[in-house]
């Protein structure tokens, strides 16, 4: 393995990741604030 493909393979995680991440974020962020809505 050479390194630049160790480094692109670490980015596509970090990508991939963050992505997820951001998206269960942003589900969670706006079904609490559709729950909000109801309530009010």
């Amino acid at each position: 393995m050479s390194v630049s493909a160790i480094v692109v393979m670490i980015i596509g995680m970090v990508l991939l990741w963050g992505g997820l991440a951001a998206s269960i974020f942003h589900a969670v962020r706006s079904s609490k604030a559709n729950k909000a809505k109801d309530l009010g």
